[in-house]
């Protein structure tokens, strides 16, 4: 098992860092699991990567696809997964430039029964997965919906990705 190097004093400002920047994302620090799990396991040149939350500096997103957010808002929240499973990414590989492959996400909506739209909020984590790695950013991919996400949250997104060993 590999536990994210978050203790790394520096982080490399390789391609993928520039890119983003100029996209005017910024990478949040990576922050501590909140049970008993780590955030990434690797195996060989494969990390594993634990469910990431719409965590932003005011907030968590919270929310109900289908009852009170809208796709759009539901988009931005795996979006902000995604921006948060980068946090991972780089505490464990150091640069985003070590990413091999988006290998597959599992994207989880929190909606009402009759939403059947999770394809579509799920696409702002895959969207901005393929703009920020382009073809290294392509995925076998589910969208699930459930009735409820911890801490009322409205998408959790875990994902698995190839690495440059």
């Amino acid at each position: 098992f590999s536990k994210p190097k978050a203790q790394l004093s520096f982080i490399i400002m390789g391609k993928i860092e520039e890119k983003l920047s100029e996209m005017g994302i910024t990478i949040p620090p990576c922050v501590a699991p909140k049970g008993n799990y780590v955030l990434s396991v690797r195996r060989g040149n494969t990390l594993h990567l634990s469910g990431h939350i719409p965590s932003t500096p005011s907030g968590l997103i919270k929310g109900t696809l289908g009852d009170n957010l809208s796709v759009e808002q539901g988009y931005e929240s795996a979006k902000t997964c995604a921006i948060n499973i980068l946090s991972t990414l780089q505490a464990e590989l150091g640069t985003l430039d070590k990413v091999a492959q988006i290998v597959k996400i599992v994207g989880f909506v929190a909606c009402t029964p009759d939403f059947e739209q999770q394809p579509s909020v799920i696409n702002g984590a895959s969207d901005f997965f393929v703009e920020v790695f382009g073809d290294k950013g392509q995925h076998a991919r589910s969208a699930v919906g459930t009735n409820a996400l911890p801490l009322g949250i409205a998408t959790e997104v875990e994902c698995i990705v190839e690495v440059e060993e």
